[in-house]
């Protein structure tokens, strides 16, 4: 007999083949003398489509709401119900005797395999690999060490109860605003919540009034020093005139007497390991990468690089199980450029703290560090060796001391008033010995490093070379840009109206809205529904997002509906709480939910319509800016026809260097830039021949992929259908 060990994704699925000595390949699985490998494409069955109840539901149609079906049934997913039946008839073969779940170790991996297996009707033994590193070490420890089935059956629960959860609001509440405004809107206990945040920090920007406020920096010998004032201990003074008289009274002052000294030890830790939010928001900072262009790398260094453990983590410590493990990883990542500084580690006994391992912090996954297979950094992509090096760096780091240095303040007396000045002297560099390990931005003190103090003592008298007049104005928010956008999905307590301290701590624990799996998925989501737009780096919501916000129903903008949702099912989870009893509470809530929307007298206003008329119905189409550029959608969501205007390309204008987009449509495309710089598509094409650009991969390939898969009708980018790019 045989057992059959269903995995996520092929890639994971031929190493776990290769790992248990599975040589034989057939059509969609691996094959050996004790197992046969086989593999979902993500998922393969997921929960049907209300017409799948009622074919009168094909239709959209307000009278229909809410739709509740008893029981909600899965479907298999079309495109590739090849390799469901390939899965099913290997669970249904007479000579496999049980099954190993060996999808993604999560609720999510959870799911992936527990509906497909209930679809298949598999009545088999379930057993459960749980790894966060697709080496062949680690698979075959995993397999040493399965666990029953069994002992899963709970996350199954949570993870259909969330499924359904969010199948009855989000499908209900998106046809039913849909219906009723005739205009595409989507809504969900995530993506809105996130919109309304984003909607939030506008209003806090626009509602702020900047205030001028004044200051006085004395030049003494090397240093400055700052006026503080006696009363308040700022630095900062809102009145001008308080400023100018003391100015004045100073005028003639050259020498301050030094009144106190100040030296205090500081250390700072090195940074906790990577979860994949964190990874993200460092990459979106430091390389511009989006928050989905990170996973897909990251996921890639993990899955085929195999040097990367798993990415889909909300840990930021490892377990001490894998500290026995850490030397090997070290080995593992002695190559250039981080050689010598693992030789220096793996020379002397390894040194592990709470700051990185604490079991108690480990979720379902570790946080992100090396494995203990070797990279092969030649043949990665500079992407590739980006996210590697964050990564590498943060794991190396933790090894390391704290950076120590003396911080020194000194206070002053000039005249009567009283200055500050405050330097730093490093003790010991510590794990900044390797490369800043952290955000820049959020260093503590850093003003310090600005200067070096000289020696002083209290009653010594410095020389005092003149004064100046600083001004400046207090500052509003900043709009959020997709590294801070990704902070406040994960910590989103603050934008809650009414603050509950249980639902705080549910939000904080569970990770705040979505998941680190899902966040760039989301992100995505809210440009490409037009909800949310970019403009250079910092995000915004449209006229649609903040037109929704005032259409759907006060809780579906609060992140304490995913608090609460997550918190049952938690305990779900747990074995603590009834899956048919969060269920039916999903039920009534969705009920509400709709009869507000049905009975709302509110209004929907396209106010972006444009003079364009659509060529298939002819009614005004709707101008409409995607992250990658604009287009023109039909007003009419049955009809949803969309035109390409414009789109960004990564090539660089020839004046001023900046990058240029591509407007128009068919034979009337130009190449512009904000300059003023105008080119012919065609002129521009051939010219980028001649030069050999790489236009092809860099700029357009993923738009050409995309019209091959799509209908043209549909699809902005349908104009550069046939054409063809420079190598």
């Amino acid at each position: 007999m045989k057992t059959a060990v269903l995995t996520e994704k092929p890639s994971v699925g031929k190493d776990i083949a290769r790992a248990l000595n599975c040589r034989t390949s057939g059509g969609g699985f691996f094959e050996g003398d004790k197992y046969v490998v086989t593999w979902a494409l993500g998922h393969l069955v997921t929960l049907a489509e209300p017409e799948i109840y009622n074919p009168k539901y094909k239709k959209w149609e307000i009278d229909h709401l809410p739709i509740m079906p008893d029981k909600l049934q899965t479907v298999i997913i079309p495109q590739t119900a090849k390799q469901y039946r390939t899965v099913k008839d290997i669970l249904s073969r007479a000579d496999v005797s049980d099954v190993v779940v060996a999808t993604d170790a999560g609720r999510e991996g959870e799911l992936v395999a527990r509906w497909i297996i209930e679809k298949a009707g598999c009545k088999k033994p379930l057993r459960r690999l749980w790894i966060s590193s697709v080496t062949e070490k680690a698979i075959k420890d995993g397999f040493n060490n399965l666990k029953d089935g069994k002992q899963y059956q709970n996350l199954c629960d949570s993870a259909k109860a969330r499924a359904e959860a969010d199948w009855l609001v989000g499908i209900n509440a998106t046809r039913c605003l849909t219906t009723k405004y005739n205009g595409q809107l989507s809504c969900g206990r995530v993506q809105t919540p996130t919109v309304a945040m984003v909607h939030k920090r506008e209003r806090e920007i626009s509602g702020f009034i900047p205030r001028a406020f004044y200051g006085i920096t004395a030049a003494a010998e090397g240093f400055n020093a700052f006026w503080t004032d006696a009363a308040t201990g700022q630095q900062r003074c809102f009145d001008k005139e308080k400023i100018n008289e003391i100015l004045a009274k100073l005028k003639n002052e050259k020498t301050g007497v030094v009144a106190e000294v100040v030296k205090t030890i500081k250390k700072e830790n090195p940074p906790k390991l990577y979860d994949l939010t964190e990874l993200q928001r460092d990459a979106s900072k430091r390389f511009g990468y989006s928050p989905k262009e990170t996973l897909s790398i990251i996921q890639k260094l993990y899955e085929e690089r195999k040097c990367l453990t798993y990415p889909r983590t909300d840990s930021r410590h490892i377990s001490s199980d894998i500290v026995p493990t850490l030397p090997d990883r070290l080995r593992a990542c002695s190559v250039k450029p981080y050689a010598k500084i693992c030789a220096a580690l793996l020379s002397k006994p390894l040194k592990t703290d709470k700051n990185f391992v604490d079991d108690s912090k480990v979720s379902d996954h570790h946080a992100i560090i090396p494995t203990e297979q070797r990279a092969d950094l030649s043949d990665f992509t500079e992407k590739e060796l980006k996210i590697y090096d964050l990564a590498v760096t943060r794991f190396l780091s933790v090894f390391y001391p704290p950076y120590m240095y003396e911080r020194t303040g000194v206070k002053i007396k000039i005249g009567g008033e009283t200055f500050a000045a405050h330097g730093r002297t490093v003790l010991d560099p510590g794990y900044r010995e390797i490369g800043r390990g952290a955000d820049p931005e959020e260093d503590d003190d850093d003003s310090d490093a600005a200067q070096s103090l000289p020696k002083l003592a209290r009653g010594d008298k410095i020389k005092i070379n003149g004064f100046k007049a600083t001004e400046g104005k207090t500052s509003s928010p900043a709009p959020f840009t997709e590294a801070t956008l990704l902070t406040a999905m994960e910590n989103p307590s603050k934008f809650i109206e009414t603050r509950d301290a249980e639902i705080d701590e549910t939000l904080n624990k569970t990770g705040g809205l979505g998941t680190v799996a899902t966040r760039a998925d989301i992100i995505e989501k809210l440009y490409d529904s037009f909800l949310i737009e970019k403009r250079g780096k910092e995000i915004f919501t449209t006229s649609k997002g903040r037109q929704l916000l005032t259409l759907v129903p006060e809780d579906l903008k609060s992140p304490k509906l995913t608090g609460e949702w997550e918190r049952k099912l938690t305990e779900i989870s747990e074995g603590k709480a009834d899956k048919n009893d969060f269920l039916n509470a999903i039920r009534g809530y969705t009920q509400s939910i709709i009869k507000e929307i049905k009975g709302s007298s509110k209004e929907y206003r396209h106010d972006n319509l444009s003079a364009t008329k659509c060529p298939e119905c002819g009614k005004l189409m709707l101008t409409v800016k995607g992250k990658k550029g604009e287009m023109l959608v039909c007003q009419d969501r049955e009809c949803n026809s969309r035109v390409n205007v414009s789109f960004q390309i990564r090539s660089k204008c020839p004046h001023c260097n900046k990058f240029m987009s591509v407007n128009g449509d068919g034979d009337k495309k130009w190449v512009v830039c904000a300059c003023g710089y105008k080119e012919k598509y065609s002129s521009f094409e051939k010219r980028k021949k001649e030069e050999g650009g790489a236009l092809s991969k860099r700029d357009v390939q993923a738009y050409i992929d995309k019209i091959n898969n799509e209908d043209v009708k549909n699809n902005p980018f349908a104009a550069l259908k046939g054409v063809k790019f420079g190598k």
